[in-house]
């Protein structure tokens, strides 16, 4: 739990060449090359991440809504608020305002 769990699928973008499985010769053969080229490639940084806020019918953006109601109970009028579930459509992508280092990249940021 809390790991995202991207080494075990091998798709470790910031893998060494040495950690793409020994070369041509060795286990994996030209595939493992291919693999380590393809690492050198990827970047540490993030620059879009899934969005947390959902739109609703009338176009509103937001994490949560709410409807108010109406509730009798012994005679007395109380207002209750009621989350809606349903006819939310998810934000989708966005971009990053500043970049970040990607959560599985292997560096430890130290002020010294």
């Amino acid at each position: 739990m809390g790991a995202s769990g991207s080494k075990s699928r091998g798709l470790w973008p910031f893998a060494t060449p040495a950690a793409g499985g020994g070369g041509p010769d060795g286990p994996g053969g030209q595939q493992a090359l291919a693999r380590a080229r393809a690492a050198r490639a990827a970047t540490p940084f993030v620059f879009t991440r899934r969005g947390s806020m959902y739109y609703d019918e009338d176009g509103d953006l937001a994490h949560e809504f709410y409807e108010e109601t109406i509730v009798t109970k012994n005679g007395r009028k109380r207002a209750k608020l009621k989350r809606i579930h349903k006819n939310l459509i998810p934000q989708g992508i966005v971009k990053l305002e500043h970049p970040r280092i990607h959560v599985d990249f292997p560096v430890i940021i130290c002020e010294v």
